[in-house]
């Protein structure tokens, strides 16, 4: 297993010659994540620790999943040089990568000291054999069928993962923190913290703080075994747990809990869990062609007729009126 320190992660005032892919269907706020940490730590500095141009494939403006358009600078070339070559995907990326452009990412590697996979973007640096034998991660929606796509390289549910020239991050909060550790690496604990304070941002995570299914923001505020119970919750979709066992785990007696959620969350637990599996249902049926009675297995019903019921119950329509046409 290939674990090497990228040298770019090392303390050094050396400006950073970045290169910005972007592929249309990418997020507006994984785009930001990537670009505005740089921008902020030369604004922070006085001086220009980065430099960067934003590509497309074909030289045209990316559409963003908003609607709104990130202007380019140019089309990518494969045989350019500089630092670090961050490909930012997104909807459709996966299609894109069975096209000549994996060739020409394999060309790149060459090229530059590491290249970065953000959000869908690492299905583009797999699909160019760019992973194997290597630990990655990708969005936690897309985990699965990542693994069972790239079974040579180590998949973990990390928020970003570095591994010696290559590296990949789970979504844009994963990013925001992965342009903080590279800027802290390479540039200083103070000018690190300047950035994080010029976007009030003090939610810093370690790169192997896992990928939650649910963003819990500061819930901890709220009631401090709430978010215990969540994860818990998140963490047995396949095989769910009672109410009172979860109760139980988070110290609370089954009322309590009960008590604790409808304040909080204007529903009981049970009904929140069960919310929960069908939200990861209804994902995996418009984003997978796995059978219906995979996904009622791995959301924790006991049969496809028990899963499709409930799923209807809840969305007004049974799980096939949600598989995408073709």
């Amino acid at each position: 297993m290939n674990s090497e320190t990228s040298p770019l992660f090392l303390p050094n005032t050396k400006t950073l010659d970045v290169t910005v892919l972007v592929f249309s269907g990418a997020s507006l706020m994984c785009v930001a994540s990537t670009i505005d940490p740089m921008r902020a730590a030369n604004r922070v500095s006085g001086g220009n620790l980065f430099k960067w141009r934003i590509v497309s494939l074909d030289g045209e403006p990316t559409m963003t999943t908003c609607g709104l358009p990130i202007a380019v600078s140019g089309s990518f070339d494969a045989s350019e040089k500089g630092d670090m070559l961050l490909v930012i995907g997104g909807f459709g990326t996966s299609d894109i990568a069975r096209t000549t452009f994996t060739a020409n990412l394999r060309r790149a590697v060459h090229n530059y000291q590491i290249i970065g996979g953000i959000e869908a973007g690492s299905w583009l640096l797999g699909r160019a054999g760019l992973l194997s034998g290597r630990k990655a991660t990708t969005h936690w929606e897309d985990m699965e069928e990542f693994m069972a796509e790239f079974p040579d390289a180590d998949i973990r549910p990390d928020r970003y993962v570095i591994d010696g020239p290559v590296f990949t991050s789970g979504g844009a909060s994963p990013t925001f923190d992965l342009m903080l550790h590279l800027i802290r690496s390479r540039y200083g604990m103070s000018v690190a913290l300047d950035v994080a304070s010029v976007f009030i941002y003090d939610e810093a995570h370690a790169s192997n703080d896992a990928q939650p299914l649910v963003s819990l923001g500061r819930l901890d505020d709220v009631h401090p075994k709430l978010a215990g119970a969540i994860r818990l919750m998140e963490s047995h979709i396949d095989t769910p747990l009672t109410v009172g066992a979860i109760a139980k785990r988070c110290g609370l007696s089954a009322r309590s809990l009960e008590k604790i959620f409808s304040r909080a969350v204007g529903e009981g637990p049970g009904r929140y869990y069960l919310r929960l599996r069908l939200k990861v249902a209804r994902r995996l049926i418009t984003d997978t062609k796995s059978p219906l009675a995979d996904i009622a297995a791995r959301t924790g019903f006991s049969s496809a007729a028990a899963f499709t019921r409930t799923f209807r119950s809840f969305e007004g329509k049974p799980p096939s009126a949600f598989r995408p046409v073709h």
